[in-house]
């Protein structure tokens, strides 16, 4: 007894195709989903620790002026250790003031940026389009 093997139709393999690929992109979906959910996740714990690094590090400062006032104070009377270090503090703000304002003032306005690339993005589709259609 022979078996006749057939082969399946084209409407059967492109049924099939369309079958596996709807199965691919969800599978695919998934995973996408599982790794932005994992990424978030750690990116999440990540700013917490950021910030706690960060509230630590001024309660640090704070305890280093603190203890500059102190050590002051042992010549010079206390409210006037407290005026040294905060003309000290102030002047050490209105230095990196200057130098920020000077930062900020070197940079370009994003929007002329992002502007001039979007034209030039719409010029480059327009003209593979038009390069297609000859």
């Amino acid at each position: 007894m022979t078996e006749t093997k057939t082969e399946p139709s084209v409407g059967e393999l492109l049924s099939r195709l369309s079958d596996q690929t709807s199965r691919l992109i969800r599978d695919e979906m998934r995973l996408a989903q599982k790794e932005l959910q994992e990424s978030a996740k750690h990116a999440g714990v990540g700013a917490g620790l950021i910030g706690a690094a960060g509230l630590l590090a001024v309660l640090g400062l704070a305890t280093l002026i603190a203890a500059a006032v102190a050590a002051l104070s042992l010549v010079l009377p206390v409210w006037a250790a407290a005026v040294i270090v905060a003309a000290a503090l102030f002047v050490a703000a209105g230095i990196a003031a200057l130098v920020s304002r000077k930062q900020v003032q070197q940079v370009p306005p994003p929007a002329a940026v992002s502007v001039d690339s979007v034209k030039r993005d719409i010029d480059e589709v327009k003209a593979a389009r038009h390069g297609s259609n000859t």
